[in-house]
C-alpha cells in the first residue's frame, strides 16, 4: 500500500484544508467541492485526509461496512447482533472515476445469475464501499449529471435506495463527499452546485518561498515516502487527535437564536434559493465552534461559514465571477447582531487543540514543521504556468500583407483609418460591448452521434427512450426482456424444452439500444473585419454569440473560437469546456482590417482536425459568424468558396449567422452556407421566439410565402428541425 503525503505538511491552500477538517469533524455539512486550476494538490489533500481519519470498526463478514455497535437494521446482509467489537480497519477512500456507471455506483442486480441461475444476487456499488468513509469524485463537472444526483442525494439522505430489474435494496451510505474541479473544463448546474456543502477556490501561490518550500517537501517525499511521512507523524497524530476531540465535542455546540437570525439574514440579503444554505450555515458554524474547542457559535463562525456555504448557492449569471461580496457579508453581520440569548462562546479547555480563537483552524500544530517552522501548511505539485482561461493576454493580429492593395476593400469600412489615408495598418479600436443576450433558437447537428452525454443533439446513450435491442458487447447493461424472449423462442424445441419454462442461453441475451441527446463542439468563427465594426454592429453580433454561448453552458457542449481579420486567422480560444473562458475573449476581441475569410474556414478546418484526433466521437457544428464578405488575399472570394467545400466534404454541420444589415443586402452570407452545406439564419432569427413565427410563417397557406418552397427551406436547415415538429 502506497504512503499518502502528510496532510500536515501541505503548503497554503488554508480554505481547502479548512473545509476538508469541517466535514471530517460532521459529514452531515454535505461535502466539499474544490475548485482551482490544474496542479494545486486537490487531489493529494484528500487523499491525505482519508489517511486521517480515525479507526472504525465493522461487522465482520458485512459488505455494507456495519458498526457493530449501531448496525443498521435494514442492512441487506443483516440482521446483525448488536455490540461486539467487529473487526477495525481504517476509513475507506473511494474514488469515483468519470467514466463510471449508474449500476457501478449504486449497485445492480447480476442479470446474468438472475437469467442463467434464478438467483437474485445483489452486487453492491460504491456507494456502499464507501459507507463510513470518503468518496472521492476527481473531474466531478465531467461526471454525468444523473450520476452526480444519485451521490448528492446519497450523501443528503445517508442512505441509497436501488429499485432496479426487480431488486429493490436499501443500505446505509454516509460518507464524506469530496468532490474537486478545473473550471476551464466547464461548470457543473447550478442545481447540482446546491447539493453540495461547502466549496472552495484554490490558486497556486505566486509567493517564491512557499513555491520553493512545495518543490522541497514534494522532492523529499518522492525521494523516500516512508521516511518524509516519518518526519510529520507527530503532527498527523495530533491533528487526528484534534479531528476525534471535535466530534466527540460537536453534539454539545449551542446554537443560539441570535445566531440563527445572523444566518437566515445572510441567507436572505444574498438572495440564495430554499433552505439548504440556511442548514449548510448552521452545520458549519457549529463544525467550526467545536473544531476551535468552543461549545457556542460565534459571528466569526458565521462569518468563515457563509464564506464556504454561500459562494457556489448565490443568484448570478453562468458567465459571473464566482465569490462573495465580504463588505455586504459584514454589512448584513453587523446589522443583526445582538444577545447571544445566554449561550456564551466559552473557550473552554478543549481550546488549545482547537485553533487560535477566531474560527479559522490551522491544520498544523504550532511549530510542527520539521523542516521549515515559519512556513505555512499546504501543498501543492509544482503549478503549471500555462492557464488557458487568462483573457487578459490576447495575441496581437498579424499585420495586414502589403500585397492586398487590389482587394483591400475594407479599408473604407474600418473605423481606424482615417478619411483618405491610405497604407498601414489601421489602428486597433477599443472591443465593442456585448449587448444584452437573449434566449437563442436550438442549432443541433444531423444524424444520430455516439458523443458525450449532453443536451444537443441525437445520440445513441446508455439512457434515454428505447429505440431497439442488440447482443451484449461486453458487460450486459440493461435488459431488453422482449428480445430475449424473442431471440429464445425458435429455440426451444432443439433445446429439448418441457413446457414449463423458457429456456435460455447467453446466446439470447439482448441489452437495450437507448437513444437520448449528446453535448457537442460548437466552433464559433467570428468575422471580426472592418466591415463588421464600421458598421456599428458587433456589439449585436457579441450579444448573439453570447446568447449561444449560454445555450452551449445549458447543453454541456465543448466551445472553441476561430478569429480571423486583417491578414489571417488566429485560434482565440482551443476547444473547452469552459463556456467562461470563451464570454471573456469574445468581450475583448478586436476588430478591424480586411476580411480574409477563407484563412478563417480553414483555420477552423485545422482546429477541427486536432480535435477530432483527441475525442472522435464529439461531432461538431461550426458557427460561421459573418456577413459572407471576403476581401482578403488573391482571389478571395473563390479561395473562401473552396475553404467552405473543404469543410463540408469533412462531413461537417455547420450554420451562417448573416450579420449584414441595411436596406440593400448581397445576399453572400447564402452563398457561403451553401458552400458550406448549411443554412444561413439572420440575427433577428436567431432569437427563440422568432421560431414559431417563422414555422407558422412556412406552413400557413395563408402566409405570402408559399408554403412548400418556406417548408423545404427550413426542413434543409439543420437548427429548425427539431422546432418544426414541436410545431406541427
Amino acid at each position: 500500500m502506497s504512503i499518502p503525503y502528510p496532510f500536515t505538511a501541505l503548503v497554503g491552500m488554508r480554505d481547502m484544508q479548512l473545509g476538508l477538517l469541517l466535514n471530517s469533524v460532521n459529514p452531515a455539512i454535505g461535502g466539499v467541492l474544490i475548485r482551482g486550476e490544474k496542479g494545486t494538490a486537490k487531489s493529494t489533500a484528500v487523499r491525505a485526509l482519508a489517511s486521517l481519519l480515525p479507526q472504525q470498526r465493522v461487522v465482520p463478514g458485512c459488505r455494507f461496512s456495519c458498526d457493530p455497535a449501531a448496525p443498521d437494521p435494514g442492512c441487506p446482509d443483516g440482521p446483525h447482533e448488536f455490540g461486539g467489537d467487529g473487526q477495525p480497519r481504517a476509513a475507506n477512500l473511494v474514488e469515483l472515476p468519470v467514466g463510471a456507471s449508474e449500476d457501478r455506483l449504486v449497485g445492480a442486480l447480476d442479470i446474468e445469475r438472475a437469467l442463467s441461475e434464478g438467483v437474485k444476487a445483489f452486487e453492491p456499488g460504491l456507494l456502499a464501499d464507501a459507507h463510513r468513509g470518503v468518496l472521492y469524485v476527481d473531474e466531478v463537472n465531467l461526471l454525468h449529471d444523473h450520476l452526480v444526483d444519485l451521490l448528492l442525494d446519497a450523501a443528503a439522505m445517508g442512505s441509497s435506495y436501488v429499485e432496479r430489474e426487480g431488486v429493490s435494496v436499501r443500505h446505509a451510505s454516509r460518507f464524506l463527499l469530496v468532490g474537486t474541479m478545473n473550471p476551464e473544463e466547464g461548470e457543473l448546474r447550478p442545481q447540482l452546485l446546491d447539493r453540495f456543502g461547502l466549496t472552495v477556490e484554490v490558486t497556486a501561490s505566486r509567493e517564491t518561498d512557499e513555491r520553493v518550500d512545495v518543490v522541497r517537501r514534494r522532492l523529499a517525499y518522492d525521494a523516500d515516502p516512508a521516511a518524509f511521512a516519518a518526519k510529520w507523524a507527530a503532527e498527523e497524530d495530533a491533528l487526528r487527535e484534534s479531528i476525534a476531540a471535535a466530534r466527540e465535542l460537536l453534539p454539545r455546540v449551542r446554537l443560539g437564536d441570535a445566531v440563527l437570525r445572523q444566518i437566515a439574514a445572510t441567507c436572505a440579503a444574498f438572495e440564495v434559493d430554499g433552505m439548504r444554505a440556511d442548514l449548510v450555515m448552521a452545520r458549519t458554524a457549529t463544525a467550526l465552534a467545536a473544531w476551535a474547542g468552543r461549545t457556542g457559535v460565534t459571528q466569526e463562525d458565521v462569518r468563515q461559514a457563509a464564506l464556504l456555504a454561500l459562494p457556489h448557492r448565490r443568484r448570478r449569471n453562468p458567465f459571473d465571477a464566482p465569490g462573495l461580496d465580504e463588505d455586504k457579508l459584514d454589512e448584513t453581520l453587523q446589522q443583526h447582531s445582538g444577545p447571544d440569548d445566554g449561550d456564551d462562546p466559552d473557550p473552554g479547555p478543549d481550546d488549545p487543540d482547537g485553533p487560535d480563537g477566531g474560527g479559522t483552524p490551522p491544520p498544523q500544530q504550532p511549530g510542527g514543521s520539521p523542516d521549515q517552522e515559519t512556513s505555512p501548511p499546504g501543498e501543492q505539485p509544482p503549478p503549471q504556468d500555462e492557464q488557458q482561461d487568462a483573457p487578459q493576454e490576447q495575441p496581437s493580429p498579424p499585420a495586414a500583407s502589403a500585397e492586398e492593395g487590389p482587394n483591400a476593400n475594407d479599408d473604407e469600412d474600418d473605423p481606424g483609418k482615417a478619411p483618405g489615408a491610405s497604407g498601414g495598418a489601421a489602428p486597433q479600436q477599443p472591443a465593442a460591448p456585448a449587448s444584452e443576450p437573449f434566449r437563442a433558437r436550438t442549432l443541433y447537428v444531423p444524424g444520430l452521434g455516439e458523443g458525450a452525454a449532453g443536451n444537443r443533439s441525437r445520440a445513441r446513450t446508455a439512457h434515454g427512450r428505447t429505440t431497439g435491442a442488440r447482443k451484449p458487447q461486453g458487460t450486459l447493461g440493461r435488459l431488453h426482456l422482449a428480445a430475449t424472449v424473442q431471440a429464445a423462442a425458435p429455440h426451444q424445441r432443439a433445446r429439448g424444452r418441457d413446457g414449463r419454462g423458457l429456456l435460455l442461453r447467453r446466446d439470447d441475451l439482448r441489452e437495450a439500444v437507448r437513444e437520448g441527446r449528446e453535448g457537442n463542439l460548437v466552433l464559433f468563427l467570428v468575422d471580426a473585419s472592418g466591415s463588421m465594426a464600421a458598421r456599428q454592429r458587433m456589439s449585436a453580433v457579441k450579444g448573439a454569440v453570447l446568447s449561444l454561448l449560454l445555450d452551449a453552458y445549458q447543453r454541456r457542449d465543448k466551445v472553441g473560437m476561430v478569429t480571423f481579420r486583417r491578414a489571417g486567422a488566429e485560434v482565440a480560444l482551443p476547444p473547452t469546456s469552459s463556456v467562461e473562458a470563451a464570454a471573456a475573449r469574445l468581450e475583448s476581441l478586436p476588430t478591424g482590417g480586411r476580411t480574409p475569410l477563407a484563412e478563417g474556414l480553414l483555420k477552423a478546418r485545422e482546429v477541427l482536425r486536432v480535435e477530432r484526433l483527441r475525442d472522435p466521437s464529439r461531432r461538431p457544428l461550426v458557427v460561421a459568424v459573418t456577413d459572407g464578405r471576403a476581401t482578403g488575399g488573391a482571389e478571395p472570394v473563390e479561395r473562401a468558396r473552396r475553404a467552405a467545400r473543404l469543410l463540408a466534404a469533412d462531413g461537417t454541420a455547420s450554420v451562417v449567422l448573416d450579420c449584414e444589415a441595411g436596406p440593400v443586402r448581397l445576399g453572400l452570407a447564402g452563398a457561403l452556407a451553401a458552400d458550406l452545406g448549411g443554412s444561413a439564419v439572420t440575427l433577428e432569427e436567431l432569437r427563440a421566439d422568432a421560431v414559431t413565427d417563422l414555422v407558422r410563417h412556412a406552413t400557413d397557406p395563408r402566409a405570402g410565402t408559399t408554403a412548400p418552397a418556406a417548408a423545404s427551406a427550413a426542413s434543409d436547415s439543420p437548427h429548425t428541425q427539431p422546432q418544426t415538429r414541436r410545431a406541427a
